[in-house]
Formats: C-alpha cells, sequence, structure tokens
C-alpha cells in the first residue's frame, strides 16, 4: 500500500453569526476575524483506495503544504515513524492525521489505539465565546448549558466587567456551572490577577488561563501562592511543559502542540507532575477537533473540560458526521482511523483561491 495522490484544498469557513463577541467588543480584532484566516484540507488516496485525510491549523503557508505532499505521496503509510511521519513544519499536523487515518484503516483500529490506547470513551468538553457584555454573556452561557455543556470558557481583558459577567452567569445557569476565564495575558501584571482573584471567591471559577504574559514563570508561581483559583499556562511544547511542572508554575495545564503525538507526550511528562490537563484549540473543523478527541482519549490526565466546540461555532465542520456529543461530553469514535468522513460537497463551497 502506497499513498498514490494527496489532493489539497484551501478553505475559509466563517464562524456563525452570534458566536464570538458581543458587539460592543467587535474591534478586538483578534477575535472577530481569526475564523477568516485560511486552512488547508488534505485527501490523501492510496493505490488500494484507502482514504486519509487531515486538516491543518490557521494559516499554514501552502509551501510548507506542498512539501508534506511530496514527503509522503509513494509512501506506504504503515512504515512510517508515527511519532514523526514528516517534515516539522506549520502543516505538520494535517501529515500526520492522515498517515494515523490510513494507518488505523489499514489495520482496522482507531487512531487513539495508535497513540498507546485508550483511558476514556468520552472527552469533557466546555462551550466557549469571546468578549461579550454580562446580559449577553449570560444569555450565551445558558445557550451552552441548554446544549449539555457544564462550563465555558470566555475571552476577557483588565478593563472588561468580568465581576459583572461572573455573577451574570451564575444567576442564569447556578451555582456550579464552571468559567473558564482566558484573558490571553491581558491582565498584564500579577496584582491586576490577584486584586480580580479575590473580587472572584466565592463563584464557580474553573481555572485563570494564562492571566499574565507566559514568559515569566515567577509571576505565576506568586500567582499560585496568592490566589484561591486555580493557575493554567496555554503551552505545547514537552520543554515548556517540563519548566512548569518543575516550577510548580501551575495547577492546569491547556496542551496544543498541533498534532496527536505530541500532545500525548506532554500529556504523560504533566501526569508524572500530578498536574491535569486539558486539549486547546483554535475553534477548528471537524478533521482536527476529532484528532483532539483522539488525543483526549489517549492521555491519562486530560480530565478538565477542552476546547472542542469548533462544530457548535463554525458554519461547517466539513465532515459527513459531525462529532457525536452526550451531557457535555464529545465520544471517541470507535471506527477505523480518525473515524470520521469528509463532506467533499462542503469542502467545494468553502473553498476559496
Amino acid at each position: 500500500m502506497k499513498i498514490a495522490r494527496i489532493d489539497k484544498h484551501k478553505v475559509v469557513v466563517p464562524m456563525k453569526p452570534d458566536t464570538v463577541n458581543s458587539p460592543a467588543f467587535d474591534h478586538d480584532k483578534g477575535l472577530s476575524e481569526f475564523d477568516r484566516v485560511p486552512k488547508f484540507i488534505l485527501r490523501a488516496q492510496t493505490d488500494d483506495g484507502l482514504v486519509g485525510i487531515g486538516e491543518t491549523g490557521r494559516g499554514a503557508p501552502e509551501a510548507d503544504v506542498d512539501q508534506i505532499i511530496a514527503a509522503l505521496v509513494g509512501k506506504d503509510p504503515r512504515q512510517l515513524d508515527l511519532h514523526g511521519v514528516a517534515p516539522r513544519n506549520a502543516a505538520y499536523g494535517a501529515a500526520e492525521q492522515v498517515v494515523f487515518d490510513l494507518v488505523g484503516k489499514a489495520w482496522g483500529v482507531p487512531a487513539y489505539k495508535l497513540l498507546g490506547g485508550g483511558y476514556r470513551d468520552r472527552v469533557l468538553v466546555d462551550y466557549w465565546t469571546a468578549r461579550r457584555t454580562p446580559e449577553d454573556l449570560a444569555r450565551k452561557a445558558l445557550e451552552g448549558k441548554q446544549k449539555g455543556f457544564h462550563g465555558i470558557k470566555i475571552k476577557c481583558a483588565l478593563e472588561d466587567p468580568n465581576v459583572e459577567r461572573v455573577k451574570a452567569v451564575a444567576q442564569a445557569c447556578g451555582p456550579d456551572f464552571r468559567i473558564t476565564i482566558d484573558p490571553n495575558t491581558r491582565f498584564h501584571k500579577p496584582i491586576h490577577a490577584i486584586r480580580l482573584a479575590r473580587q472572584l471567591e466565592g463563584y464557580n471559577i474553573e481555572v485563570f488561563e494564562d492571566p499574565v504574559p507566559k514568559g515569566n514563570l515567577d509571576w505565576y508561581v506568586l500567582l499560585r501562592q496568592k490566589m484561591n483559583i486555580a493557575v493554567a499556562l496555554h503551552i505545547g511544547a514537552p520543554a515548556q511543559v517540563f519548566e512548569a511542572v518543575k516550577r510548580e508554575a501551575v495547577d492546569y495545564l491547556n496542551i496544543s502542540p498541533g498534532n496527536m503525538a505530541e500532545f500525548v507526550r506532554c500529556a504523560h511528562i504533566a501526569h508524572a507532575a500530578d498536574v491535569p490537563i486539558w486539549h486547546g484549540s483554535g475553534v477548528d473543523l471537524g478533521i482536527m477537533d476529532t484528532s483532539y478527541v483522539h488525543a483526549c482519549a489517549a492521555a491519562p490526565n486530560c480530565t478538565l473540560a477542552s476546547d472542542i466546540v469548533g462544530n457548535f461555532l463554525r458554519e461547517d465542520d466539513l465532515l459527513l458526521e459531525p462529532i457525536q456529543f452526550e451531557n457535555g461530553h464529545a465520544l471517541v469514535p470507535q471506527k477505523p482511523g480518525l473515524g470520521v468522513e469528509l463532506d467533499e460537497e462542503a469542502v467545494r463551497k468553502y473553498s476559496v483561491k
């Protein structure tokens, strides 16, 4: 069996209306325009008729995609090293998905089995939105609760009405509904995060993710000493995970290295230090989200709610059948490979030049 050809499709799939910011925060271009950045969808076919699919992260250069294709065409995917299937460039994650999909189908096993086996058959997931007014956030949180989620991750900045937001969510969804607060380092200094944390004591705050700039782990050590709210870093490299847990700078970790095997490696480092983790995302499409589900299944300490909600927020996930959810959990596919099929008509619809 050899990969005979790989077709690439450059796509832009917008977010659904009313999924990101309240209109008052649409000036935050990093959040209001991220869905306009293209991705590439790969469709590989072997000489014996198997099809494998992959999805790049946002903004992967086409030259990197072409390098991946050149590296894989003509190869037997079963003979590739599953811990390093192609050149490590910005499109590597899509190459890994293609190979795990093909090898899983060839051997008749789901992708998580190729990552070392499953620790769970469902992955906890929270709802997601960006910067909103308190009333608007309460509405979105209730929308998530009605869809079966038990928590929500929100974006924010220091100048936002964060205390009012949390109070509004608690009133709308009850005291047990989790809130993950992610300012993307825009609390700026530990004193700002500490002050806010003290104002939010008594509410169900799951974690402050990346509250301050990530280059100074001393600040994170200080936050853990001064706050009663858990602290997490969003990182993606084994060396970063090792340094964070060695310094005791985090309670939790959000890990998203861009490929499945690296996620599992990072997870085991954190697991050795008894640090729970979740899988981050870029609010992605269905193929990449499915790869996250497989990776989470293979990570012993992936017990926190992951960011696998693209199929709720994008106009289309480009899959024939979406990821299945039950009671705030993504069900781990049990079919061979990634266990999902590409909706080629949808790919054509969202393709761009």
